[in-house]
């Protein structure tokens, strides 16, 4: 594991060592550096042992999902010490008895209490998200059509679930063969694309990729109500289906334009560029 920038966040002006897992797509934060940071122990390495010791005595489960991973030390070398994604993280920082950690606690109570509200009345987290997606400074215009591809998968997903899909592998692979028949890239190749690791693809598509990728989901829910797919192979036929209407559209406005649909654009990639333009 090499180092680089990417590999070492800042918190209070002090680092965290972190390791993207490309496989997985999650970022494992070295556990004793945020302990460190969240009490100021001089030994955060002990700290941790007493805490995990007696999280394992209260029965939690926390201490099995941490992982030995090998970090750079000080000293220029690796050493292995344990690791956890931001899940797992967040129920350590629970545990640990701060000021410092107060302030997480707090938002993770208020996130639990958002989505309580949420669940008995699913119109507050269309305006929360409206809300946050302004608030990063998305368009209105880019906002209405990515709200209403939430509406859209969230149409195809209930399809796929009376079609007998169940598992999240199964739906990884249909929307691997949407993404496919309209892009030519599967979902991971395309965030790959535009050089994004735990970031929502969808909430780095410009306009048109949003719109193309709605009409290839909207075609393969229409598809499958019509043909009523009993098996996972005739879902996937179908999901190919879909996704190669959209496809065809894609190479018509490509031949059209002259340029290439599928953008290496990221949102932060064209906030930056507006920032240029604006100087």
């Amino acid at each position: 594991m090499k180092k680089n920038k990417k590999q070492i966040t800042i918190f209070e002006g002090k680092q965290i060592r972190r390791h993207w897992d490309e496989e997985k797509e999650l970022w494992y934060f070295s556990v004793a550096d945020v302990v460190r940071v969240l009490t100021n122990s001089v030994d955060a390495g002990a700290y941790w042992r007493k805490l995990k010791q007696r999280l394992k005595e209260e029965g939690s489960e926390v201490v099995t999902k941490c992982h030995e991973l090998k970090f750079m030390a000080k000293d220029g070398k690796y050493y292995a010490s344990d690791a956890a994604d931001t899940e797992t993280m967040f129920r350590v920082i629970q545990s640990i008895p701060s000021p410092k950690a107060e302030p997480f606690k707090l938002w993770l109570a208020r996130v639990g209490y958002e989505r309580v509200e949420e669940i008995e009345d699913p119109e507050k987290a269309i305006q929360r998200a409206l809300a946050t997606y302004l608030k990063k400074g998305y368009s209105k215009n880019w906002v209405d059509l990515r709200l209403k591809s939430i509406e859209i998968r969230k149409d195809l997903t209930n399809e796929w679930d009376e079609r007998g899909v169940k598992t999240n592998d199964e739906f990884a692979i249909l929307t691997d063969d949407i993404s496919f028949a309209w892009a030519g890239l599967k979902t991971k190749e395309y965030k790959k694309h535009k050089e994004l690791k735990k970031e929502n693809l969808r909430d780095n598509m410009t306009n048109l990729e949003l719109v193309l990728n709605m009409l290839a989901e909207t075609a393969t829910t229409e598809i499958s109500k019509k043909r009523k797919a009993k098996t996972f192979p005739e879902n996937r036929q179908v999901a190919r289906e879909g996704g190669g209407i959209a496809g065809n559209a894609r190479k018509q406005i490509e031949a059209k334009t002259g340029k290439p649909v599928i953008s290496k654009l990221s949102f932060k990639k064209i906030q930056e560029q507006k920032k240029i333009e604006e100087k």
